[in-house]
C-alpha cells in the first residue's frame, strides 16, 4: 500500500507541474476582442474595402485645420 501511496503522489506532483506550465502558456484572456469589438472591426475593414474612409491628414485638411 505504501508504494502506491509513493506512486499516487509522484503522479500528483508531475500533474501539478504541467499545469503551471499551462497556466503560464495560456494567452491572457484580455488579448482576444469582444463580440461588439470584434463587430465594430469587421465594419472598418468593410469601410476600408468599400473607401469610405479618409485619412487623418485629409481630414484635417478638408477641416482646414
Amino acid at each position: 500500500m505504501g508504494t502506491e501511496i509513493k506512486q499516487i503522489m509522484n503522479e500528483l506532483k508531475i500533474i501539478k507541474q504541467e499545469l503551471g506550465q499551462i497556466k503560464e502558456s495560456m494567452p491572457n484572456k484580455e488579448m482576444f476582442l469582444t463580440v461588439e469589438e470584434a463587430k465594430l472591426l469587421e465594419e472598418s475593414y468593410n469601410n476600408e474595402k468599400e473607401g469610405k474612409l479618409i485619412s487623418s491628414k485629409n481630414l484635417r485638411k478638408s477641416l482646414e485645420l
